[in-house]
């Protein structure tokens, strides 16, 4: 669902980029002022997961069209909203500016789309109200498809909504919106059944990792850093290796323009949209997840693996800097 920016103009980019940076102050408020260590490797590996299972676009039958888990809220149910949040910004970041995944200028309404529903509706609200009193792995499934389900459809009415404001004639909102919802209603019934799995996996090994569940008498069968090395280890096999399965069908954003338009892709005119291309052509070291100008399969798996990297290194600068915003606030609160 990561958006071009031909499918923004410059007014409604600026309004998401705003609500994006609100959302990012409120979240890292919300860490700083908490009790609770920051989840740096949880941070870090489940990012570098979420960004790895990104790659892998499965068929959606009977459309010849694809889709992707979103993430969001898979993050969020282990590691809250807020953390959930800010690490799926890191990841939408690095798929901006080093895959020219999503466009810079459409770069706060993609982190809005794909983070916000899923971080503080799917898990902040859906997930949180039905495992509140008790976790089982019935629950855990039935949450996980609720969620992703609505939240998709939110991000992709999001989208439509996006076009219509920035007054993008090529694509009429119903008829857009007509292809756009049904579309990504398949992706977030199957993205659940995924999330599912591996918030089921957690719950059934080491159930203190997620989030917002009270004790209930679930054991742990498998050490913290046993846990961590089994999430890191598929997600470098899903990134090396698994990725190179994906579909190469359009995408539901993708598709749904085609529908209307013909193409997949709208053509942007104006300086500022040609500025942020020549911009992100500079800085995406691997376009497409590949080298540049290849198309080898080694290239696939490289991206993937140091896009997995770059995303553990940027969940832990975010990190850095909310334990000096939290050391910094202690210090303001210590008495003269």
């Amino acid at each position: 669902m990561h958006m071009a920016d031909a499918l923004i103009n410059t007014g409604v980019a600026a309004v998401m980029f705003g609500l994006t940076a609100g959302t990012s102050a409120y979240s890292i408020h919300t860490i700083k002022k908490s009790d609770e260590p920051i989840k740096v490797p949880e941070m870090g590996i489940m990012g570098a997961f979420v960004f790895a299972a990104q790659m892998i676009n499965f068929a959606i039958p009977g459309t010849g069209s694809s889709g992707h888990i979103c993430g969001s809220m898979l993050l969020s149910a282990m590691l809250g909203p807020s953390a959930g949040f800010i690490t799926m910004m890191g990841i939408l970041i690095i798929q901006c500016l080093m895959f020219a995944d999503g466009g810079i200028m459409a770069l706060g309404a993609n982190i809005w789309n794909m983070a916000f529903y899923g971080c503080f509706i799917g898990a902040g609200i859906i997930w949180r109200s039905m495992v509140k009193n008790g976790a089982s792995k019935r629950k855990i499934t039935a949450a996980s498809v609720i969620g992703c389900i609505v939240t998709l459809q939110l991000g992709a009415f999001s989208v439509t909504l996006e076009t219509l404001i920035s007054g993008v004639t090529t694509l009429p909102f119903k008829v857009f919106v007509s292809f756009m919802q049904p579309i990504h209603l398949a992706i977030g019934v199957i993205e659940g059944i995924i999330t599912a799995a591996v918030l089921c996996f957690v719950y059934e090994t080491k159930p203190d990792l997620l989030w917002g569940i009270k004790e209930n008498g679930q054991k742990e069968r498998l050490s913290y850093g046993k846990v961590m090395t089994i999430l890191g280890a598929t997600a470098i096999f899903i990134a090396g290796g698994l990725s190179l399965l994906a579909s190469s069908l359009p995408d539901g954003l993708e598709w749904s323009v085609e529908k209307v338009t013909g193409d997949t892709e709208l053509v942007s005119e104006g300086q500022i949209y040609d500025t942020l291309s020549d911009v992100q052509d500079k800085m995406a070291v691997f376009p497409d997840y590949a080298f540049s100008g290849s198309d080898s399969e080694f290239g696939t798996s490289f991206s993937g693996i140091a896009g997995g990297i770059a995303v553990i290194g940027v969940c832990v600068l975010f990190c850095i800097i909310i334990k000096v915003l939290r050391k910094r606030k202690e210090c303001n609160d210590e008495p003269v």
